[in-house]
Protein backbone atom coordinates (compact mmCIF):
# COMPACT_ATOMS: atom_id res chain seq x y z
CA UNK A 1 0.00 0.00 0.00
CA UNK A 2 1.06 3.86 -0.63
CA UNK A 3 2.26 5.66 2.11
CA UNK A 4 1.11 9.35 1.22
CA UNK A 5 2.82 12.23 3.63
CA UNK A 6 0.43 15.35 3.32
CA UNK A 7 -0.85 18.64 4.31
CA UNK A 8 -3.55 20.74 3.41
CA UNK A 9 -1.34 22.77 0.97
CA UNK A 10 -2.07 23.04 -3.00
CA UNK A 11 0.74 20.69 -4.00
CA UNK A 12 -0.50 17.70 -1.58
CA UNK A 13 -3.71 18.47 -2.88
CA UNK A 14 -2.66 17.28 -6.31
CA UNK A 15 -1.69 14.24 -5.25
CA UNK A 16 -4.85 13.92 -3.23
CA UNK A 17 -6.98 13.97 -6.10
CA UNK A 18 -5.04 11.25 -8.27
CA UNK A 19 -4.96 8.88 -5.69
CA UNK A 20 -8.65 9.30 -5.21
CA UNK A 21 -9.32 9.33 -9.28
CA UNK A 22 -7.25 6.11 -9.74
CA UNK A 23 -8.61 4.12 -6.70
CA UNK A 24 -5.24 3.05 -5.87
CA UNK A 25 -5.16 1.88 -1.86
CA UNK A 26 -3.31 4.22 0.22
CA UNK A 27 -2.21 5.26 3.55
CA UNK A 28 -2.00 9.15 4.58
CA UNK A 29 0.27 10.15 6.68
CA UNK A 30 -0.07 14.07 8.05
CA UNK A 31 2.81 16.59 8.49
CA UNK A 32 2.05 19.24 9.60
CA UNK A 33 4.25 21.89 8.62
CA UNK A 34 3.94 24.52 11.01
CA UNK A 35 5.00 22.23 13.79
CA UNK A 36 7.62 20.98 11.95
CA UNK A 37 6.96 17.73 11.62
CA UNK A 38 8.61 17.63 7.99
CA UNK A 39 11.97 18.61 9.32
CA UNK A 40 12.31 15.36 11.52
CA UNK A 41 15.05 12.89 10.87
CA UNK A 42 12.23 10.31 9.46
CA UNK A 43 10.83 12.42 7.36
CA UNK A 44 13.99 13.86 6.42
CA UNK A 45 15.24 9.86 5.21
CA UNK A 46 11.78 10.35 2.93
CA UNK A 47 12.41 13.96 1.80
CA UNK A 48 15.94 15.44 1.84
CA UNK A 49 14.19 18.75 1.09
CA UNK A 50 11.82 18.70 4.21
CA UNK A 51 8.75 19.10 1.97
CA UNK A 52 5.27 18.18 1.39
CA UNK A 53 4.41 15.78 -0.63
CA UNK A 54 6.41 12.83 -0.94
CA UNK A 55 5.05 8.95 -1.05
CA UNK A 56 6.67 5.79 -0.45
CA UNK A 57 5.44 2.80 -2.50
CA UNK A 58 7.15 -0.48 -1.37
CA UNK A 59 10.83 -0.05 -1.63
CA UNK A 60 10.46 3.12 -4.35
CA UNK A 61 10.12 7.11 -2.77
CA UNK A 62 9.26 9.68 -4.52
CA UNK A 63 8.89 13.47 -3.33
CA UNK A 64 7.84 16.87 -5.28
CA UNK A 65 4.28 16.69 -6.21
CA UNK A 66 4.55 16.75 -9.84
CA UNK A 67 7.10 14.16 -9.71
CA UNK A 68 4.52 12.16 -7.91
CA UNK A 69 1.83 12.69 -10.19
CA UNK A 70 4.03 11.18 -13.34
CA UNK A 71 4.91 8.51 -11.16
CA UNK A 72 1.64 7.54 -10.57
CA UNK A 73 0.20 8.21 -14.18
CA UNK A 74 3.10 5.61 -15.28
CA UNK A 75 2.53 3.09 -12.79
CA UNK A 76 -1.39 2.76 -13.52
CA UNK A 77 -1.31 3.60 -17.49
CA UNK A 78 -3.85 6.40 -16.45
CA UNK A 79 -4.47 10.42 -16.88
CA UNK A 80 -2.05 10.67 -19.72
CA UNK A 81 -2.51 11.75 -22.80
CA UNK A 82 -1.66 9.72 -26.63
CA UNK A 83 1.85 8.63 -26.68
CA UNK A 84 2.48 11.56 -29.38
CA UNK A 85 1.26 14.24 -26.78
CA UNK A 86 4.04 12.95 -24.49
CA UNK A 87 6.15 16.17 -24.89
CA UNK A 88 3.99 18.07 -24.92
CA UNK A 89 2.20 16.83 -21.71
CA UNK A 90 5.93 16.73 -20.06
CA UNK A 91 6.39 20.55 -20.89
CA UNK A 92 3.21 21.52 -19.67
CA UNK A 93 3.73 19.52 -16.41
CA UNK A 94 7.34 21.02 -15.77
CA UNK A 95 5.98 24.38 -16.54
CA UNK A 96 3.45 23.91 -13.30
CA UNK A 97 6.53 22.44 -11.44
CA UNK A 98 9.01 25.17 -12.43
CA UNK A 99 7.11 28.07 -12.88
CA UNK A 100 3.11 28.33 -11.68
CA UNK A 101 3.87 26.85 -8.40
CA UNK A 102 7.41 28.49 -7.51
CA UNK A 103 6.14 32.02 -8.64
CA UNK A 104 2.36 32.24 -7.00
CA UNK A 105 4.43 30.88 -3.90
CA UNK A 106 7.12 33.15 -3.52
CA UNK A 107 4.55 36.52 -4.94
CA UNK A 108 2.53 35.70 -1.70
CA UNK A 109 5.46 35.37 0.33
CA UNK A 110 6.77 38.95 -0.45
CA UNK A 111 3.76 40.21 -0.17
CA UNK A 112 2.33 39.07 2.99
CA UNK A 113 4.88 37.24 4.70
CA UNK A 114 8.84 38.30 4.14
CA UNK A 115 9.63 40.79 6.92
CA UNK A 116 11.35 43.43 4.80
CA UNK A 117 8.49 44.68 2.05
CA UNK A 118 10.88 44.82 -1.14
CA UNK A 119 8.91 46.66 -4.05
CA UNK A 120 10.78 45.04 -6.45
CA UNK A 121 10.47 41.53 -5.37
CA UNK A 122 7.42 41.90 -4.91
CA UNK A 123 6.62 43.37 -8.39
CA UNK A 124 8.60 40.61 -10.24
CA UNK A 125 6.89 37.63 -8.33
CA UNK A 126 3.50 39.14 -8.64
CA UNK A 127 4.34 39.74 -12.73
CA UNK A 128 5.80 36.25 -13.40
CA UNK A 129 2.49 34.63 -11.76
CA UNK A 130 -0.05 36.79 -13.46
CA UNK A 131 2.55 35.75 -16.65
CA UNK A 132 2.65 32.41 -15.69
CA UNK A 133 -1.29 31.95 -15.15
CA UNK A 134 -2.40 34.64 -18.50
CA UNK A 135 0.06 31.17 -20.50
CA UNK A 136 -2.32 28.74 -18.54
CA UNK A 137 -5.83 30.54 -19.84
CA UNK A 138 -4.59 31.15 -22.85
CA UNK A 139 -4.20 27.78 -23.05
CA UNK A 140 -7.22 26.53 -21.98
CA UNK A 141 -8.72 28.62 -24.73
CA UNK A 142 -10.93 26.31 -27.00
CA UNK A 143 -10.02 23.16 -25.13
CA UNK A 144 -11.66 21.47 -22.61
CA UNK A 145 -8.68 20.34 -20.96
CA UNK A 146 -4.84 21.41 -21.07
CA UNK A 147 -4.02 18.32 -23.24
CA UNK A 148 -7.47 18.98 -25.62
CA UNK A 149 -10.14 16.48 -24.90
CA UNK A 150 -8.24 14.13 -22.27
CA UNK A 151 -8.40 14.76 -18.48
CA UNK A 152 -4.53 14.32 -17.58
CA UNK A 153 -2.12 14.46 -14.65
CA UNK A 154 -1.51 18.35 -15.73
CA UNK A 155 -4.73 19.00 -15.18
CA UNK A 156 -4.48 17.64 -11.98
CA UNK A 157 -1.25 19.83 -11.38
CA UNK A 158 -3.36 23.29 -12.22
CA UNK A 159 -6.04 22.46 -9.93
CA UNK A 160 -4.14 21.93 -6.96
CA UNK A 161 -2.58 26.03 -6.89
CA UNK A 162 -5.95 27.45 -9.16
CA UNK A 163 -7.95 28.13 -5.94
CA UNK A 164 -5.28 30.26 -4.47
CA UNK A 165 -5.19 32.78 -8.02
CA UNK A 166 -6.90 35.59 -6.67
CA UNK A 167 -4.82 35.55 -3.09
CA UNK A 168 -1.93 35.07 -4.83
CA UNK A 169 -2.44 37.87 -7.09
CA UNK A 170 -4.10 39.86 -4.34
CA UNK A 171 -7.14 40.49 -6.98
CA UNK A 172 -10.67 39.15 -5.79
CA UNK A 173 -12.06 39.08 -10.14
CA UNK A 174 -8.95 37.41 -10.90
CA UNK A 175 -11.22 34.97 -12.23
CA UNK A 176 -13.41 37.52 -14.67
CA UNK A 177 -10.44 37.53 -16.83
CA UNK A 178 -9.17 33.92 -16.68
CA UNK A 179 -12.10 32.35 -17.07
CA UNK A 180 -10.86 29.41 -18.78
CA UNK A 181 -8.96 28.39 -15.92
CA UNK A 182 -12.33 28.69 -13.78
CA UNK A 183 -14.27 26.41 -16.52
CA UNK A 184 -11.72 23.93 -15.44
CA UNK A 185 -11.28 24.74 -11.58
CA UNK A 186 -15.36 24.35 -11.68
CA UNK A 187 -15.16 20.95 -13.58
CA UNK A 188 -12.60 19.01 -11.50
CA UNK A 189 -14.27 20.39 -8.78
CA UNK A 190 -17.71 18.80 -9.51
CA UNK A 191 -15.89 15.20 -9.66
CA UNK A 192 -16.75 13.21 -6.59
CA UNK A 193 -12.53 12.47 -6.60
CA UNK A 194 -12.11 15.79 -6.24
CA UNK A 195 -14.53 16.08 -2.92
CA UNK A 196 -12.83 13.30 -1.62
CA UNK A 197 -9.27 15.01 -1.87
CA UNK A 198 -10.53 18.35 -0.44
CA UNK A 199 -12.12 16.10 2.55
CA UNK A 200 -8.99 14.37 3.27
CA UNK A 201 -6.60 17.70 3.52
CA UNK A 202 -9.56 18.70 6.03
CA UNK A 203 -9.59 15.61 7.95
CA UNK A 204 -6.99 15.96 10.20
CA UNK A 205 -6.77 19.08 12.42
CA UNK A 206 -3.13 20.89 10.93
CA UNK A 207 -2.01 24.27 12.87
CA UNK A 208 -3.65 26.77 11.26
CA UNK A 209 -1.90 29.95 13.39
CA UNK A 210 1.20 31.40 12.19
CA UNK A 211 2.86 31.72 15.56
CA UNK A 212 6.78 32.36 15.99
CA UNK A 213 7.21 28.60 16.03
CA UNK A 214 5.40 28.42 12.95
CA UNK A 215 7.75 31.16 11.26
CA UNK A 216 10.68 29.49 12.26
CA UNK A 217 9.52 26.38 10.91
CA UNK A 218 8.19 27.50 7.39
CA UNK A 219 10.69 30.15 6.80
CA UNK A 220 14.06 29.47 9.20
CA UNK A 221 15.76 31.84 7.02
CA UNK A 222 13.98 34.19 8.60
CA UNK A 223 16.00 33.86 11.74
CA UNK A 224 19.10 32.43 10.15
CA UNK A 225 22.40 34.67 10.78
CA UNK A 226 23.45 36.56 7.46
CA UNK A 227 26.35 35.08 5.31
CA UNK A 228 29.30 37.15 5.21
Amino acid sequence: MIEFFYNAAPNPLKVSLFLEESGLKYRPIPIDTKRGDQHTDGYRAINPNAKVPAIKDGDVTVFDSNAILLYLAEKTGMFLPPDQQRGEMLSWLFFVATGVGPYSGQAFHFRNMAPEKLPYAIKRYHYEANRHWQLIDDRLEGRRYMMGDKYTIVDMAVWGWAPRIPFVLEEETAFERLSNIKRLLDELDSRPAAGRAHELSKSHKFQVDMDDTAMRNLYPQIFAPDVA
